[in-house]
């Protein structure tokens, strides 16, 4: 940022004040600077120059609610009024506002006054929809200078919300012939619908002890509990602890990221009857936790970016440990991912990447299929492997709106005699759209084909080759009053249609909320 030096003022000591801020800026001393700046201010002095070199030590000060507040009053000065865009710009992204920070890099671009600051905003822009962060490049002074990082940030973000549920158990709406019943009864399903609240609370402490790595420690609460006492079976909960560190470097058009974790998670659930909800049991024995699980394991993410081009790569190595269940087979299994990803950016406003993964899910206590749908518990342990291939469009249909459009193809393997085969094809949208600078719009929608060449509906080869095909869908909207505060609508569609009646339904769910964040 830069800061003017000091016009002739008729009251002296209010030119004598500020020039001695200016004096104090340029020597890093900006809490002595601003009251430099106050005193001038109380002296007579009423000058946008005075408002734009206060609103800049603001920023310097990190204190940008003030800093918005000085730049605007400088920026009804024509002299100022693009210097003062561009710097409410850095203003608005350092204080965690990108939408906002991106409307005052737009007006500062779409200015001939200034060719310099109008360069610094095109490259501002087009870091900003990378989602990288803004580098000392990016500010106008006379200098490059290295931002000092404070020495531990706490990150808080926590929302809570009222919803309804429409198909609370994910619960067939038709009566249909149970297969895999030797007696093949008919079985009527009743579905439920309720009120819950849903919660999310996330926690992260940093320590940033060097120059480009820091440390961080983290917690993270998500869970939906539904208010009706009958309902109780649907509540369900996660707790996640993690730690690790964090690499970023930034040099002109380069950036890598390197971020490594080992986390630490706990999630429970009830194991219930679709068709009614209730808990479920195996010859008069409760099964109802079968479903609770620790899951921990470390997992790292590389990411090398240049102008257009960026690569990553990630590793992955998690043991999920299921509740010990003695009447049926336990879950407990390892899961290992190795995946890559390529993405090219066109021009400011088209981008197309690619993405490889390779996972597996190896059980130890579950029994694997027999290809006539028969699971003995003298089979070997079930292993899955999955092959998957992704590619993604995204447009900018305005400097407000894009769209993209992405399809997944996921090859997995049954590697004992291939019963649970699946090839599937998954074809998505997103869509984002920021209306105003304090509301914006997000949906995304899917469509999963899924094909099964060796399984049975119910596991019973009378009951047919399996088909499975699922849809969803989500709207989000997000009021944003100020920085911490905003206001969340939610809506979601999820439609799951197979010849396997137990998993054949439909379910909405909605809900308003309010987020908190620092």
């Amino acid at each position: 940022m830069w800061l003017f030096p000091a016009e002739r003022s008729e009251a002296l000591t209010a030119d004598q004040a500020f020039a001695d801020g200016n004096r104090l800026f340029r020597d890093d001393l900006y809490w002595a600077a601003l009251l430099r700046y106050r005193q001038a201010g109380e002296a007579g002095m009423d000058t946008p120059l005075l408002y734009y070199n206060a609103g800049v030590t603001h920023y310097r000060a990190k204190q940008h609610v003030r800093a918005r507040a000085s730049l605007l009053r400088a920026a009804q000065s024509p002299s100022l009024r693009v210097l003062a865009q561009y710097n409410l710009g850095l203003n608005a992204y350092a204080a965690g506002d990108p939408d906002e920070a991106l409307d005052w890099f737009r007006q500062a671009r779409d200015q001939e006054e200034r060719p310099d600051i109008r360069r610094l905003a095109i490259i501002a822009i087009s870091r900003l929809q990378s989602r990288r962060e803004e580098s000392d490049a990016l500010l106008a002074h006379s200098e490059n200078r290295e931002t000092d990082k404070p020495i531990a940030n706490f990150d808080f973000r926590a929302r809570i919300g009222f919803g309804s549920d429409e198909n609370v158990f994910r619960t067939p709406s038709q009566p249909y012939v149970d297969f895999s019943d030797p007696e093949f009864p008919i079985v009527v399903p009743e579905v439920e619908s309720g009120l819950f609240t849903p919660i999310d609370l996330d926690l992260k402490y940093t320590i940033n002890s060097l120059k480009f790595e820091s440390f961080y420690a983290g917690y993270r609460l998500a869970g939906r509990y539904y208010q009706d006492k009958g309902l109780d079976n649907a509540n369900e909960f996660s707790h996640e602890a993690r730690f690790g560190n964090e690499y970023h470097r930034e040099d002109n058009d380069r950036e890598r990221r390197i971020h490594s974790a080992f986390t630490f998670a706990q999630h429970d659930e009830t194991y219930f009857d679709p068709d009614d909800g209730t808990a479920r049991s195996n010859d008069g024995e409760a099964i109802d936790d079968r479903m609770n699980y620790v899951r921990y394991g470390p997992q790292i993410e590389f990411l090398q970016s240049y102008a257009r081009l960026s690569f990553g790569l990630r590793l992955k190595g998690q043991l999920w440990n299921y509740e010990k269940t003695g009447a049926v087979p336990e879950y407990d299994h390892e899961y290992l991912v190795a995946g890559a990803s390529v993405q090219y950016r066109f021009d400011p406003t088209l981008l197309l990447g690619v993405t490889l993964d390779k996972y597996s899910r190896r059980y130890g206590d579950r029994p694997a299929f027999n290809l006539d749908g028969e699971q003995l518990i003298t089979n070997p342990a079930l292993r899955y492997d999955y092959l998957e291939a992704g590619l993604t469009m995204r447009q900018r249909i305005t400097d407000s709106l894009w769209l993209g459009f992405n399809y997944v193809r996921t090859e997995r393997t049954d590697r004992y005699v291939g019963y649970n085969d699946y090839s599937r094809n998954q074809y998505g949208i997103d869509l984002r759209w920021r209306l105003t600078r304090s509301f914006r719009v997000e949906f995304s929608g899917y469509l999963r084909n899924y094909s099964y060449p060796n399984a049975f509906a119910f596991h019973n080869p009378l009951a047919g080759g399996k088909t499975l095909e699922t849809s969803g869908g989500s709207l989000l909207a997000t009021y944003r009053v100020n920085r911490n505060l905003s206001f969340i609508a939610e809506a979601e569609l999820r439609d799951s249609l197979s010849n396997d009646a137990r998993i054949n339904y439909d379910r909405a769910q909605f809900s308003l909320g309010v987020s908190w964040q620092r």
